[in-house]
């Protein structure tokens, strides 16, 4: 997607944003419909993946950020997810849900995560951001279904999705304040793929929700065969 050019291109990536989360939330699977184990699978999977990685992504974030009114709101954010200990609210979420990931788990996602993490690590400040808002949207929205398939595994223990239903709501708006700053600070040129690491976190997204492959045992090459992105392309149209 080429950077908008008419008169509010925060809003417009607002709202191409919303519409990608949309879409994923949509695309979710009837969970009244999943069994047991592929209940725990999305749970573990989430929490294979959130539970090590969401403050280095945070953090990346701050580092790239480069306008001088990015940094509160972003380490606003980063206080609340380290003083409150978020991490110790997803490992008690899931262990509660008996989905503690398994290396099997965690090898499903390691393709997509590695991704994620290499693109974090360029520390483009307009990207990362709008990156960030994507997730922090999508969490927000995906919080209930979360909850519901605990619910259903048996666990009381909802204190990981009653906060995060609720805080990420002001993440995301925070989000797109310091989106607006970066981008008129470093504007993007016209031909800036701006939502190249939401193609790439959407698609791990979706190898948590529906992985494409089993994957091999851990030392035995390649991890897990590689997808085809198309739905990193369909982004991009």
């Amino acid at each position: 997607m080429n950077a908008p050019s008419l008169a509010h291109p925060v809003e417009l990536l607002e709202d191409k944003t919303t519409a990608i989360i949309d879409e994923v939330i949509d695309s979710l699977p009837d969970p009244k419909q999943l069994t047991s184990e592929e209940r725990r699978g999305i749970i573990a999977r989430y929490t294979s993946v959130l539970e090590g990685n969401f403050i280095y992504w945070m953090t990346a974030a701050v580092i790239a950020a480069k306008a001088e009114q990015s940094r509160p709101i972003l380490l606003e954010n980063l206080y609340e997810e380290v003083h409150d200990c978020h991490p110790l609210m997803l490992r008690k979420f899931a262990i509660a849900a008996n989905a503690f990931p398994t290396d099997k788990d965690a090898l499903a996602v390691h393709d997509d995560l590695t991704k994620v993490r290499q693109f974090m690590g360029k520390l483009s400040p307009v990207k990362s951001v709008l990156t960030m808002g994507f997730f922090e949207g999508f969490i927000q929205k995906f919080m209930s279904y979360l909850a519901y398939l605990a619910a259903e595994q048996g666990s009381t223990e909802m204190e990981y999705t009653d906060v995060h239903g609720v805080c990420d709501i002001e993440h995301t708006e925070g989000l797109f304040k310091v989106l607006a700053a970066e981008m008129a600070l470093t504007p993007p040129g016209p031909d800036a793929d701006l939502f190249e690491g939401v193609a790439i976190l959407r698609t791990l997204i979706e190898q948590i929700i529906q992985p494409q492959a089993e994957p091999l045992t851990a030392g035995r090459g390649n991890i897990r065969t590689n997808k085809i992105s198309s739905r990193q392309r369909r982004i991009r149209a």
